[in-house]
């Protein structure tokens, strides 16, 4: 539709030229060689015709016969033509490329009525500092996950499929795409849930149980039209059985269609069936259905528990005590993740040994060249560069900032640079040492913490893509678009080694270029595109308002409908039907399963 929109806007007034000017010639040829250049469309003067520029002297001696007149007029008309030619000719092409562009014209026009255009400002004294704390169109944005009207209500516990264990595995945030995605999973399968049980054996060494993190209550009260969630599988159905649950591992991202076809068979068997190392154990691309429940999943039904909750909120009243508005930094600069990344930051020897040994934890890293891995924007940016990029952006150093963060490498001399830039500079650990001194021997308290005074920042700043920063991402659009900065590691690294050959002004303005598209603005990311947990695009709607064209609404709503790669306008019927034709006798499902655990490459 753009492309022959702005073929057609290029062809009209071409076309008309092109008939004016051959008009023009011809009534100048007979009116005896008199050119009056009167032209419409605001078109510029043709230049003299060629007959009087390539003419010999003697011709103003003698008249023309007709035969020559009817030559030269030719070759006039046809030489017009060519040229009208060659530029319709370009100016098709140009849109070609344009016409997209031409489409969404409404789109952006509308946005610059409002002032909305995030980068700059234009008014009487020239460009005005950018708004580095809200998006001023964020506010036609509101997470909106309710259920449709056609929504099934949860199978009853006694009518499942079976019983669903999920073991998940990671640090909390990892954990919480697992159990975000078990419920998910849960009500494909048609089976009830078991509560989720959390990894006590990853690098964190973290023993907390479910009911220590989040409050069970809460989370199976609030999802229970979705999915019947029971705290533990029935003493009486454990007796009946006669082999333990059965165990397996899916693959990374897999389709309903391989839990329908794979998973369920034999949990119709085994009445009982344990995922494990379940993270990321689902497609991103689901039904909206699916999508809006993993959203009343993550953004209402896991709510942390009353003492995690009072001392997270303590935290935020006491920054926003001290300051009318804060930034949350999520550094990511521990040790761990640093060896993970394949990074150097400078330190020699005994940084590159270090980093060696932590690395033989993850048996399948790959050899990875620090440099290469850079220029990829795929190292974190050092306290120092998230400071200067801050500093770069337009916030000033009585910024106050509140750091999340575990053990930073280097320690004190690593966070020495960005206090100077920061004075306003605090941690969880600054703001409450008594009161954090229960939550101290569990690292996933503690980030649970990190997580609540971070989301509730006026900004909060990631420093990589790993799953707090996509959790916080996506729970902060959902929230209404409360800025949230990626750094643009691609191209700021190489900004940041050219630093000392310009001056700041420079430096700055280079920053703010490099960061376009990577402020938290609803229109960051193409609909559909990126990992859902962090842009959950079907659970964000827009407000109407007045100024946009219901065209450009519904442009909008279709276009944040993501890819449906199975059909659940009624999600579980399939699972649903398998089973009915297990009880009828109609269908005999023979799988035969192993008592070892099924491994899928990661």
């Amino acid at each position: 539709m753009g492309v022959a929109k702005a073929w057609l806007f290029s062809l009209t007034p071409a076309a008309a030229k092109l008939a004016l000017l051959q008009q023009h010639h011809q009534n100048g040829v007979s009116n005896g060689g008199e050119k009056k250049h009167v032209l419409s469309l605001r078109s510029p003067a043709p230049a003299p015709a060629p007959v009087t520029a390539t003419a010999p002297a003697t011709a103003t001696k003698m008249a023309p016969s007709p035969s020559q007149k009817e030559r030269k007029q030719a070759v006039v008309s046809w030489s017009w033509s060519l040229v009208c030619g060659l530029m319709l000719f370009g100016l098709g092409l140009i849109s070609l490329f344009t016409g997209q562009v031409a489409s969404d014209l409404e789109w952006y026009s509308q946005r610059l009525v409002l002032n909305t255009s995030f980068y700059t400002k234009r008014s009487g004294n020239g460009r005005e500092a950018i708004d580095v704390w809200k998006s001023s169109y964020s506010k036609f944005y509101y997470g909106c996950s309710q259920r449709g009207p056609h929504y099934r209500t949860a199978v009853k516990e006694r009518l499942s499929n079976g019983y669903l264990l999920i073991a998940t595995s990671g640090g909390l945030n990892q954990q919480r795409t697992g159990i975000t995605d078990a419920v998910v999973v849960a009500r494909i399968l048609n089976a009830t849930l078991v509560v989720p049980e959390l990894d006590h054996h990853s690098y964190w060494k973290d023993d907390s149980d479910f009911i220590h993190i989040f409050d069970v209550d809460w989370f199976m009260s609030y999802l229970a039209k979705d999915v019947t969630i029971v705290r533990r599988v029935p003493e009486k159905v454990m007796r009946s059985m006669e082999k333990p649950p059965y165990t397996m591992r899916v693959p990374r991202k897999s389709e309903p269609e391989y839990y329908i076809e794979q998973v369920l068979p034999i949990l119709l068997r085994r009445r009982v069936l344990q995922l494990t190392k379940f993270d990321y154990r689902l497609s991103s691309n689901l039904d909206d259905e699916l999508q809006k429940l993993r959203c009343r999943v993550n953004y209402h039904a896991l709510k942390f528990t009353k003492s995690i909750q009072e001392l997270g909120h303590k935290l935020v009243m006491r920054m926003q005590k001290m300051a009318k508005r804060f930034i949350a930094v999520h550094l990511r600069f521990e040790p761990d993740m640093l060896a993970f990344s394949g990074c150097y930051y400078g330190g020699g020897e005994k940084e590159r040994d270090e980093f060696a040994e932590i690395r033989k934890r993850w048996a399948t890293l790959p050899d990875l060249s620090a440099e290469e891995e850079r220029k990829r924007g795929k190292c974190p940016l050092t306290p120092y560069e998230v400071g200067l990029m801050l500093r770069a952006l337009g916030f000033a150093n009585d910024t106050y900032l509140y750091v999340a963060s575990g053990e930073i490498y280097g320690g004190e001399e690593t966070l020495r640079p960005l206090r100077e830039l920061f004075p306003h500079f605090y941690t969880k650990e600054m703001l409450a040492s008594e009161e954090l001194k229960p939550f101290l021997p569990f690292s996933s308290r503690l980030a649970a913490i990190d997580y609540i005074v971070s989301d509730e920042s006026d900004v909060f700043v990631t420093n990589n893509n790993g799953n707090m920063a996509k959790i916080l991402a996506g729970r902060r659009r959902y929230m209404g678009h409360k800025r949230t900065i990626r750094p643009n590691a691609k191209r700021l690294s190489a900004l940041f080694m050219a630093r000392h050959q310009m001056n700041w002004e420079t430096f700055a303005k280079k920053v703010k270029s490099c960061q376009k598209g990577f402020m938290g603005d609803p229109d960051e990311v193409k609909p559909g595109r990126g990992e859902f947990h962090e842009f959950p695009q079907a659970c964000v709607c827009q407000k109407p308002f007045k100024d946009i064209e219901k065209s450009n609404d519904r442009d909008h709503h279709s276009a944040g409908k993501t890819k449906s790669t199975y059909n659940v306008e009624k999600p579980g019927e399939k699972a649903l039907q398998i089973s009915i034709k297990r009880n009828m006798g109609k269908e005999r499902l023979s799988l035969g399963d192993d008592e070892k655990d099924e491994v899928f490459p990661d």
